[in-house]
């Protein structure tokens, strides 16, 4: 039987962000940093596997906390403070000093937070994605087809879309660039809604080795299930307004399509070691790819991610493993014959 513990003296960083509470004008401010029972379980599932843990807060003190730790491999979960390159920054500190990582680096990171420069740079491969355009004043001329959906171009956890972000009109189009260009005071991204069906797809590994689990559907238990917006109001209360089904009831050609477009999206941005990608289906079956998030969160329970993962036999503790390993397999920090022992 395979051994997959790694023994002393593995040292693992875990690079996070960490909710504060601040007050701010937007109530999700802070949607994307992490609660420390996260940072918890994931030392938990590292500790298990006879890893050392430090934690590495990504504040100010950062970079002296790093070089002090010592550590062999960091696991980063990082967001960032500032800036529509936020996500790159732990990952830039992370390659200039020669310290390996878990995930995408700095280059993908910064690429994909920035959904429309994305999306013109997926075009190239014949990626399918709702037309759209970016906006910095509420009188913007877009010239798209209503109804349309309004969101920050550089954010994620569903920021900045609430009861407002589906426009149906011009009147309500101004309304919401109005709100959010003054909330979070950077371009919006205006798209094309696509009615249909939701569905997230969670990829694993690199190279030929990837894994591309199953597709989960977000079904909306409320309203007209075709029109419904994974909004930061229904992600945080997901159990009253969704229900998550994996693998997701479609034709195996849909799936498979799904899945496909996924594992190209991952490769032509470079991903690495594990990242999930959402589309949505519209009422005559074509998928359209909407984002990729190739630092997905982890939260235990509320996660999409690990959520989807466990819909498909992987629970929690092996999946931060098997991030891990993946990572030390990219820098040879691993025995080449473990083989990556995941969706069975």
């Amino acid at each position: 039987m395979e051994d997959d513990s790694y023994p002393p003296p593995l040292k693992v960083g875990i690079a996070y962000n960490l909710k504060k509470g601040v007050r701010a004008d937007a109530e999700d401010a802070e949607a994307e940093y992490d609660s420390f029972g996260t940072i918890r379980a994931i030392r938990a599932a590292l500790e298990g596997a006879g890893c050392s843990v430090a934690l590495l807060e990504a504040d100010a003190g950062f970079v002296e906390r790093l070089k002090s730790a010592g550590v062999d491999i960091v696991f980063n979960i990082a967001e960032g403070a500032n800036g529509r390159g936020r996500e790159a920054q732990v990952p830039a500190i992370l390659s200039f000093l020669g310290i390996p990582f878990t995930g995408s680096d700095e280059t993908t990171l910064a690429l994909a937070l920035d959904k429309a420069m994305t999306k013109r740079y997926l075009s190239a491969y014949g990626v399918r994605t709702p037309a759209y355009r970016l906006a910095d004043s509420p009188a913007a001329k877009l010239r798209l087809r209503f109804p349309v959906i309004v969101k920050p171009d550089c954010e994620g956890s569903g920021k900045g879309i609430g009861d407002l972000a589906t426009a149906e009109d011009g009147d309500h189009l101004r309304a919401a660039l109005e709100r959010n260009l003054r909330l979070y005071g950077a371009p919006m991204l205006v798209e094309e809604f696509v009615p249909g069906r939701e569905f997230t797809v969670g990829l694993l590994g690199n190279g030929k080795e990837l894994a591309v689990f199953e597709p989960m559907e977000i079904r909306y238990r409320h309203g007209d299930p075709e029109r419904g917006v994974y909004s930061y109001r229904v992600k945080t209360n997901w159990k009253e307004y969704v229900e998550y089904r994996c693998p997701a009831d479609l034709p195996p050609q849909t799936s498979q399509a799904l899945k496909r477009t996924a594992a190209l999206i991952f490769r032509a941005l470079g991903c690495r070691d594990f990242a999930r990608i959402d589309f949505r289906l519209s009422r005559g079956g074509v998928p359209y790819f909407i984002e990729i998030n190739p630092l997905p969160g982890l939260a235990p329970g509320y996660s999409d991610y690990p959520m989807l993962a466990g819909f498909c036999g992987v629970g929690y503790d092996a999946l931060i493993l098997s991030i891990l390993r993946c990572a030390l397999r990219r820098y040879g920090l691993v025995p080449a014959g473990r083989r990556q022992a995941v969706l069975r």
